[in-house]
C-alpha cells in the first residue's frame, strides 16, 4: 500500500500551473475520465478515503485522506468523517499545491462521506494559498435517495464560500437530455460533463490557438466570480454553428436558467476535421453576446478535437450569477422564527377583508335525511258561537293521529298561533235580530243556574303558620299550599 502512496515531500518537475483535484468517489471517477480522455497540460490528482480507489486509479499523484481516521476504508457516507479526515491530511494537499500551482479544478460528487465532507476543507485550503480555485460539483441522481441529497446541499452551500467560481451540475437534468439511461451510462455521462467543463476552461489556457488567451485573462473572468452555469451543444451540418450555440443555451444543465444579466462569459468553440470558419465564428459569438447582454465580457477560445469529424462543439461558461440561480438550494429551506413565551413580543392580529357579501348560515338539526312522515296537521283553537246554546263555549279540535304513531315535533323558534273565530257558516241573519237583548241578560240566568252566593271563608289566616303570643301553629286548612310538596 505504501508504495501506491506518493510521497509528497520529494521534488515534482514539470508540473503544470493547472490541477484538476478529484475528492471522494465521483470526483475520483470524474478525474480518471479526464485522464484516459486527457486534457493538455492539466495535472491530475486523486484525494480519497478509500485506499482500493487509490491503488485502481492510472492517476499519478494520489493522497489517501485520514489513514489514521479511516485505515483505508473510507468515510461510510459521513460527511463529518471525510472532513476530519482532509484536516489529518491537509499538510499533504498544501505542499502539492504550493509547488507552481495557479489554478485548480476540484471535483466531486456531493451527497456522499468523502467529497461532501473533504473537498470545501480543500477548497479552503487553496484559497488561502492565493490559488484560483473552481469547483465542479454534482447534485445526486433523485433515486440516490433524500439522504444523500440532503447532505450534498449542505456540501454546496460549504464549499461556495470558499472557491472563486462554483458550478453546479444536477444530475437529474441529464435524464432530460439523455433520456433514460443504464444506470453506467448515467453516471458515465456525469462524469463526461464533468470533464466537459474542466476541459472547456483549461484548455482556453493551455491550447494555442490563433485567438490567444493566457491565465491572467481567465483569471479576470473566473475571480470571484460566485454561481457558474454551463452548457454545451453539438451539431453539423450546413447551420452547425447556429444549431450549437442555440443548444448551448437552451441546455437543461443551466437548470432553467438564461445567461442574461451574467457579468462574464468563457466560449469554448471546437471544431473536427472540419475546420470552422470565420463566418461561423461570428454567429456563435453574435448569438451569445446578446442572449447575455452587451455588459458581460466574453472571452472565447478555439481548439480542434479530431474525433469530432466534422461536428463543431460549442461550450458555453456563464458566471457571476448568486447562489439563487440554483434552485436545489432552497426547495426544502424555511425560514422559523422562534419567539419565547416570555417575551414582549405579541403575536399581531391580522383581518382579512372579504369582498364577497356575508351569508348567516342556517343551523341545520340533522345531518341525515329523516325518513318520510305521515303529515299530521297540530291542534287548532277555534272558537264556536251556539247562538241556540246562548253560550259561547270554546273548543279544542285535534287533528286525527295517522296510523297511531306519535311524532313528537319540536319547530326551532314557535310561534303562538292567533285564534281565529270559524265563520258563520249556515247561519242566517234574521238569527242576530235580538243580539242586543240576549248580551244584557247575563249568561247564567238564560240557562236557568242557580248561583250559590260566594261566601268568604270561616278561617281568617291567610297561612299554615300562625304567629300568636302563645306558640307557632300551622293550620292545615289553608289552601294555597300542597302536602304533597
Amino acid at each position: 500500500m505504501g508504495d501506491d502512496i506518493i510521497n509528497f515531500d520529494l521534488p515534482i518537475i514539470n508540473q503544470s500551473i493547472i490541477k484538476v483535484i478529484g475528492v471522494g468517489g465521483g470526483g475520483g471517477n470524474a478525474v480518471n475520465y479526464m485522464h484516459r480522455m486527457g486534457i493538455k497540460d492539466v495535472d491530475f490528482v486523486l484525494c480519497n478515503t478509500d485506499a482500493q480507489a487509490l491503488v485502481n486509479s492510472p492517476v499519478e499523484f494520489k493522497v489517501q485522506l485520514g489513514a489514521t481516521l479511516t485505515e483505508g476504508r473510507g468515510a461510510g457516507n459521513k460527511p463529518e468523517i471525510g472532513r476530519q479526515a482532509a484536516i489529518e491530511s491537509l499538510q499533504q494537499i498544501v505542499s502539492l499545491l504550493q509547488k507552481n500551482t495557479k489554478m485548480v479544478f476540484i471535483t466531486a460528487g456531493m451527497g456522499g462521506g468523502t467529497g461532501t465532507g473533504a473537498a470545501p476543507i480543500i477548497a479552503k485550503a487553496a484559497k488561502e494559498l492565493g490559488i484560483l480555485t473552481v469547483a465542479i460539483v454534482t447534485i445526486p441522481f433523485r433515486t440516490e435517495g433524500r439522504k444523500r441529497m440532503m447532505q450534498a446541499i449542505e456540501g454546496i452551500r460549504n464549499i461556495s464560500q470558499h472557491v472563486d467560481s462554483l458550478l453546479v451540475i444536477n444530475n437529474e437534468k441529464l435524464l432530460e437530455v439523455y433520456g433514460n439511461l443504464k444506470l453506467t451510462e448515467a453516471f458515465a455521462k456525469a462524469d463526461d460533463v464533468l470533464a466537459t467543463a474542466a476541459k472547456g476552461i483549461a484548455e482556453i489556457i493551455t491550447v494555442h490557438g490563433y485567438i490567444n488567451v493566457d491565465f491572467a485573462d481567465v483569471e479576470t473572468v473566473m475571480y470571484n466570480s460566485g454561481v457558474a452555469l454551463m452548457g454545451s451543444g453539438r451539431a453539423n451540418g450546413q447551420n452547425r454553428a447556429l444549431e450549437a450555440v442555440k443548444q448551448a443555451l437552451e441546455s437543461p444543465l443551466l437548470n432553467n436558467n438564461d445567461i442574461s444579466g451574467a457579468r462574464n462569459i468563457l466560449l469554448n468553440i471546437t471544431y473536427g476535421q472540419d475546420e470552422i470558419t470565420m463566418e461561423e465564428v461570428g454567429v456563435i459569438i453574435d448569438y451569445v453576446q446578446h442572449a447575455a447582454g452587451d455588459d458581460a465580457d466574453l472571452i472565447w477560445g478555439n481548439g480542434c478535437d479530431p474525433s469530432l469529424d466534422e461536428d463543431l462543439k460549442v461550450t458555453v461558461i456563464a458566471t457571476g450569477f448568486g447562489t439563487n440561480s440554483i434552485p436545489e438550494l432552497y426547495v426544502k429551506e424555511r425560514n422559523i422564527e422562534v419567539i419565547s413565551l416570555d417575551s414582549e413580543q405579541h403575536a399581531t392580529k391580522v383581518e382579512l377583508v372579504n369582498d364577497t357579501p356575508e351569508i348567516d348560515p342556517i343551523p341545520a338539526r340533522q345531518t341525515s335525511k329523516p325518513k318520510k312522515q305521515p303529515v299530521i296537521d297540530p291542534a287548532q283553537r277555534v272558537i264556536e258561537f251556539d247562538v241556540n246554546s246562548d253560550v259561547f263555549e270554546v273548543k279544542t279540535v285535534q287533528a286525527a293521529k295517522a296510523n297511531e304513531i306519535e311524532i313528537d315535533i319540536q319547530p326551532a323558534s314557535p310561534k303562538p298561533a292567533t285564534p281565529q273565530a270559524a265563520p258563520f257558516a249556515g247561519t242566517s241573519n234574521n238569527k242576530w235580530a235580538n243580539l242586543d237583548e240576549i248580551e244584557n241578560v247575563p249568561a247564567f240566568k238564560r240557562r236557568n243556574m242557580n248561583i250559590e252566593p260566594n261566601e268568604p271563608p270561616k278561617t281568617t289566616t291567610i297561612s299554615r303558620v300562625t304567629l300568636d303570643d302563645d306558640d307557632i301553629i300551622i293550620n292545615p286548612e289553608n289552601p294555597y299550599l300542597y302536602d304533597n310538596v
